[in-house]
């Protein structure tokens, strides 16, 4: 099922065009991410959808309109940095928002125990770390039990530990069935927690589908030894072998996805090389969005 179609968009400021004829299609029950470099378009987007801003030309439809008007009740999102009263704490702020939502027989207690809050529930919301506030915030999203989840750059601005634990909170809503739309520029984010990425740049689709679509399943094997020229030939005649690089000392092979590379290890022994270094590694989603982008 579709939850939402976008068809079309387009949206300038002045001579600078934001998004440029893009489409994508969402479909319930996945982990979407918008992903693109700093000023792609990706925010733009997202206010488009959630009837913020208004496009030039295009169109969007959510829930197939099932909805109707109402369909913003069925949608949680952050944009921006998360506002909350300084002097309230959370139980206080998260009743506000339950009010403005017309939600009923909230669990706050559910909800501040899966954003780690519990503890600090009563504290009030100006004594937070930056974390805590995201935290927060995603909680308030959660309230009505909306169908489709919405965050813009979620882990922007956050320490290492502040960064893993909204990435630990977003697997868990994504595990729950929830539909998951997030924003970012921050690949690795993307590729750990998204079951599907939309690549964009100035305001274009450049790429969209399952995260396992858009890598190369290809593998890359890191092997050295002290006669580099004999292990560089027997390489060369390896039907498993697609591709030879030197770099730094280390030779690079990109082997098929289902090359057994324990075999490399194997013919060099039996060759009279002992490899000093073999690694082997799949590709990342950073190397894909770096050759995509870099053909736009």
């Amino acid at each position: 099922m579709s939850v939402l179609q976008i068809s079309g968009l387009t949206k300038k400021y002045g001579r600078i065009t934001a998004l440029s004829d893009l489409s994508l299609s969402i479909e319930a029950g996945n982990v979407y991410g918008l992903l693109g470099p700093n000023g792609s378009g990706k925010t733009t987007t997202l206010g488009i959808i959630l009837g913020i801003l208004s496009s030039d030309s295009g169109t969007y439809s959510w829930f197939d309109g099932k909805y109707g008007t109402k369909h913003r009740m069925k949608i949680g999102s952050i944009l921006e940095t998360p506002n909350f009263y300084p002097y309230l704490n959370a139980d206080e702020n998260l009743e506000i928002v339950r009010h403005i939502k017309k939600a009923e027989n909230v669990d706050f207690d559910g909800l501040l125990t899966l954003v780690n809050l519990k503890e600090r529930r009563k504290s009030k919301f100006s004594t937070y770390s930056l974390g805590m506030k995201q935290r927060l915030a995603i909680a308030a999203t959660l309230i009505g039990e909306p169908e489709v989840l919405i965050f813009d750059e979620p882990t922007n601005g956050l320490d290492p530990q502040g960064i893993a634990e909204v990435r630990d909170i977003l697997k868990n809503i994504a595990a729950s069935g929830n539909t998951v739309l997030m924003a970012s520029h921050i690949l690795d984010e993307v590729e750990k927690i998204c079951s599907h990425v939309a690549i964009i740049k100035k305001g274009k689709l450049l790429a969209s589908g399952s995260v396992g679509s858009i890598i190369n399943n290809d593998i890359t094997l890191e092997v050295a030894c002290n006669d580099m020229e004999k292990l560089r030939s027997l390489l060369a005649g390896l039907p498993m072998v697609r591709k030879l690089e030197y770099k730094d000392k280390i030779i690079e092979a990109s082997l098929s996805h289902d090359a057994d590379y324990s075999e490399v290890n194997k013919l060099a022994f039996e060759n009279g090389m002992v490899l000093t270094h073999m690694v082997a590694r799949k590709r990342k989603l950073e190397t894909e969005f770096l050759e995509i982008t870099a053909k736009a």
